[in-house]
This record gives structure tokens, C-alpha cells and sequence, in this order.
């Protein structure tokens, strides 16, 4: 290409002197100085003439090369036409072609990339920010939105500081932007107590000076876990303090010396009785709680009798109802049937009929009834004629060791996990109950099952 071009000036310029000197020569006329004035006046003309068409054509090349790179990037351009490739510029038209495939690979890729990145930023149920060195706005999804309260598009280049009051939460960003180390917090929002968030913050390339990437993780329910894991430690701790010591007591007594005392002797050992029983109780409901919390299956569910489970559960109950003074009574009862397990049931109904019973008055009622209900589905009441249950307790009352009497509660023997036994029992059977409750008119527990199926014979 070189040796081509520099022939073409060659010969351009061989010509035009040619054509200067036998203007002249033919001429004839004048003086020798005369023509001498002549001869470089034409070779200056002919100097211009060629510099200006060499020009001409280099810039018209070097224009539609110009509109070439401008537009590689649009989608029809790569078939735009570039100067004619002759031999001087063949090579570099191939290049300029193959540069601009490549750069629209490159940036096809880029933009793919950068889609994913912004469906999963926006995607992700943790809140996502990031911000330059001003603390403007440089991202955030809809998930930060939501727990700031925030609008869900947050408009780039917006002052963080005017969208966000929490001071925990700027001071995190603050101190990344000035220190560059990540740092972590754990943050309360102002307006939602309730929630709790670990926020990671991390320093973020934003040449020419650094940003912060924050990420928000709500951690509400492992916070309720960890409260619900440490309540649980201490009500065991404390439910079983009470027997072991009044054991331990009673015990210390008799071998102090009252073994011997025919008068106290008995009471005594049957106070250790009581207690002994009062610590296998609340042993045997952990771990029939622990068994249902886990998940595991006992059997494949199976067809289960509501009227055999009442009738059973009515006979466990049967003594304490009679020697506490109040009257069992057997309502309405249709011989329906359930997907579940039958042990299970009997013992659902066993805790509600007991509760009905130990937490009633003398000479008052604990009611059992079951039949369809208007939904199609299998509905089992149980209701008392107690005390009832104050409002402010009724939505705790299937926690664990959770009592609405303390008092009352030890005193009739209840372990606290009766109604939490419940509550995992007809959950795990597909089921649902509710209570209600009023101060002096007593409780109803409704639960409520899936009617079995029945299977037409082919």
C-alpha cells in the first residue's frame, strides 16, 4: 500500500512538472529569467492543485471512516460502505470491520450482563443500595424501597440524607465512605420497630473517588426465634425448679429424721409423688412436642373415626370431670371421618376436654360436639363454662408455657403445652382452630379438618 501511494505522488508530481517545463518550452517567448519566473509561478499553481486533490480525497476517506466508528454500534451500520478498498486502504477497511464485530460483542455482552445483574438486584428479598462518594443514589431495588417506605423507583442522583432520617443507618454509610473497610450493623428503622435488619456495607469502585454498597437483611424471624429458643430455656428451667426443689426439700426432710415420724412421714412422700408426676408430665409433653415440631411422620395418615376419638377422649377425662365436680356432656356427635391419625386426635381432644375441665367451676359444664360444617369441611367444638379468656391473652395462648393464671394453672397441674400440642397436632392433620372467648361466660375451641374423601369403586 506504502509503495503504491508513494508511485501515484511520484508520477502526479513527474507530470505536472512535465507538463510546466513544455508549456514554457513551447512557449519560446521572453527572456531566459523570464521563463524561469514563469516555470515557478506554474510549479507553485501545479503544487497547490495536487495538494489540494490529495487532500480532498484523504478527507473524504477519512469522513466516511469517521461516520463508520460514530455508528458502529448501531444495529445496520456494520454494512455501511467505507471507502473504496482499493490497495492503499484494503487492509484497513478489514480491520475497521473486525473491530467493530468485536466491539459489539463486547459491548452485546456487557448489556446481557448488566440485565442479569439488574433482574437479580431486583429480584433479591434484601434490600440492595448503592452510593456514590456524595451519598447520592446510584441503585436501589424494590426490596430497600418497601423497608424505608420509600417510592418504588428511587431516581438516581438523589440525596440520600433526604430520603433517609435513620441516623444508624447514615452513620454506617459514612464510615464506609471515609474508612473503605466493610462494617456491619444491626438496625431498627424509625416507624417499624417491629423489624429488625442486618445491614453490610462495603466500599464500591466509583472512580474517581470510592462509593458504598449496602445490603439490608431482615432477620425479624430468626429475632423472634432466638427470643422464642430463650423463653423456652428459661420456662423449662423455671417449670422444672419447682417440683425438683420441693423434691429435694421433702427428701432432705425425711432423711433429716421424719422418716420416723409416723403423723408427717406419708404426706410427705406423697408431695414427692406429686411433684415426680408434675416433672413426667412436662417431660412426656417436650417430647411430644419435640416430635411434632420435628415433622416427622408416626404412620401414613389413614381414615379417621371423630366420634371413636371423641368417645375416647371422653373417658380419659371422665374421672377428673367427676371429681372436680363438673359435668362432662356429649353434644350433637356425627359419625364423620378424617385423613389423619387417630392417636393424635385422641390427644388433641384430650388437652381441650382436660382444659375444659381443670379450668371450669364446680357444677359447671365442659361440652363436646362434631359434625359437618357449612364449608363442607369436618367442625369440632369444645367449650366450657370457666372464666374465660382475656382478649389481650387469647393471641398467646398456644405458646409454650404460655399461662393466662399462673396461679390456677400450677395448682390443677397443667405443664403450659396443652393448647401449643394442639395447635402442631391439627396443623400437621391439614386442619385450624380458633378460640373465643368472654370474662365470665367461658371458651369454645372450634377445629375445623378436610372431610376424607371417599374412593368410588371402579
Amino acid at each position: 500500500m506504502v509503495t503504491s501511494i508513494r508511485f501515484r505522488l511520484f508520477l502526479s508530481c513527474f507530470l505536472v512538472i512535465a507538463a510546466i517545463v513544455a508549456l514554457v518550452d513551447l512557449s519560446g517567448e521572453g527572456t531566459r529569467l523570464h521563463r524561469i519566473v514563469i516555470e515557478v509561478l506554474l510549479c507553485v499553481f501545479g503544487a497547490l492543485m495536487l495538494t489540494w486533490m490529495i487532500v480532498r480525497s484523504l478527507a473524504w476517506r477519512v469522513q466516511r471512516m469517521k461516520r463508520f466508528t460514530e455508528h458502529v454500534l448501531d444495529a445496520n451500520d456494520l454494512d455501511s460502505p467505507l471507502p473504496d478498498e482499493g490497495e492503499e486502504t484494503a487492509l484497513l477497511n478489514q480491520s475497521f470491520r473486525r473491530m467493530a464485530l468485536r466491539i459489539r460483542e463486547l459491548v452485546e455482552t456487557l448489556s446481557l450482563e448488566s440485565d442479569r445483574r439488574d433482574v437479580i438486584l431486583k429480584s433479591m428479598a434484601e434490600g440492595v443500595l448503592a452510593v456514590d462518594h456524595n451519598m447520592r443514589v446510584m441503585f436501589s431495588n424494590e426490596s430497600l424501597a418497601r423497608t424505608l417506605g420509600l417510592s418504588p423507583l428511587v431516581p438516581q442522583n438523589t440525596s440520600l440524607v433526604g430520603l433517609v432520617r435513620d441516623p444508624k443507618f447514615l452513620a454506617l454509610i459514612s464510615e464506609v465512605l471515609a474508612s473503605g473497610v466493610p462494617a456491619k450493623a444491626r438496625l431498627q428503622f424509625t416507624g417499624d420497630e417491629s423489624s429488625v435488619f442486618e445491614s453490610y456495607a462495603t466500599p464500591l469502585a466509583v472512580p474517581p473517588h470510592r462509593g458504598a454498597l449496602v445490603i439490608l437483611h431482615d432477620i425479624t424471624g430468626l429475632e423472634r426465634l432466638e427470643r422464642i429458643r430463650k423463653d423456652f430455656v428459661a420456662n423449662v428451667s423455671h417449670e422444672m425448679r419447682t417440683p425438683l426443689t420441693a423434691i429435694r426439700g421433702y427428701a432432705e426432710t425425711l432423711l433429716s429424721g421424719a422418716l420416723s415420724d409416723n403423723e408427717h412421714n406419708r404426706h410427705f412422700v406423697e408431695i414427692i409423688q406429686a411433684h415426680a408426676i408434675r416433672l413426667n408430665n412436662i417431660a412426656s409433653d417436650l417430647l411430644v412436642l419435640s416430635d411434632l415440631e420435628s415433622g416427622r411422620r408416626d404412620t401414613e395418615p389413614g381414615p379417621v373415626s371423630v366420634e371413636e376419638a371423641i368417645n375416647t377422649a371422653m373417658l380419659t377425662v371422665e374421672a377428673e370431670a367427676r371429681i372436680r365436680g363438673v359435668n362432662l356432656i356429649r353434644g350433637p356427635v356425627q359419625d364423620v371421618t378424617i385423613t389423619g391419625h387417630a392417636l393424635r386426635l385422641e390427644q388433641a381432644l384430650v388437652n381441650l376436654l382436660d382444659n375444659a375441665v381443670k379450668f371450669n367451676k364446680t357444677g359447671g359444664e365442659a361440652r363436646i360436639e362434631a359434625g359437618p360444617a357449612p364449608d363442607g369441611r369436618v367442625s369440632i367444638s369444645v367449650s366450657d363454662t370457666g372464666r374465660g379468656i382475656p382478649s389481650d391473652d387469647l393471641p398467646r395462648i398456644f405458646e409454650r408455657f404460655y399461662r393466662v393464671d399462673k396461679a390456677r394453672s400450677r395448682e390443677v397441674g397443667g405443664t403450659g403445652l396443652g393448647l401449643s400440642i394442639v395447635r402442631h397436632v391439627v396443623e400437621r392433620m391439614d386442619g385450624s382452630i380458633k378460640v373465643e372467648s368472654r370474662l365470665g361466660k367461658g371458651t369454645t375451641f372450634t377445629i375445623t379438618f378436610p372431610a376424607r374423601q371417599k374412593v368410588i369403586a371402579a
